[in-house]
């Protein structure tokens, strides 16, 4: 995979270092399996590069969604959460106690992997599922409570 500097000018973005800063932190983050929140990633990004505001931080993430280099996932009542795995076809399991979020491969194939009775018209290019659930450890921790 190209540098994060290379994958935003290929997306027509100045390569700014904030940008970069944060696009490698979601990239880092991916390869850990983490899904992020803003204020998660500015202050990872602070750590990398010194002072950076949150409104930064949300900025360079609109940019990046938009050009389709992250994506933004927002469970019900959780804040929105982030990540570099974008253009596969994956969906997410969240912990309804601790909102631990994880990537669901989708089993069925190529998007949209459902499909609904009635689309109204619309023509369809994305399902977004969201199971919800227990992690290991809440579960773990809700089987030991009496």
């Amino acid at each position: 995979m190209a540098d994060s500097t290379t994958r935003l000018r290929e997306a027509d973005l100045r390569a700014t270092a904030p940008r970069v800063a944060v696009l490698d932190t979601l990239e880092s983050a991916r390869i850990a399996s983490e899904h992020l929140t803003a204020t998660e990633i500015a202050d990872r990004v602070a750590a990398r590069i010194g002072a950076v505001s949150l409104q930064a931080v949300y900025d360079c993430l609109a940019a990046l969604e938009q050009a389709e280099l992250v994506r933004r996932i927002q469970p019900a009542g959780h804040p929105a959460h982030f990540e570099a795995r974008v253009g596969d076809n994956h969906h997410h399991v969240v912990c309804r106690s601790c909102g631990r979020t994880e990537d669901i491969d989708c089993v069925v194939g190529e998007a949209p992997c459902v499909h609904p009775s009635s689309a109204g018209g619309f023509v369809i290019d994305q399902a977004e599922i969201t199971f919800w659930g227990l992690c290991p450890d809440c579960a773990a921790s809700a089987a030991a409570t009496p």
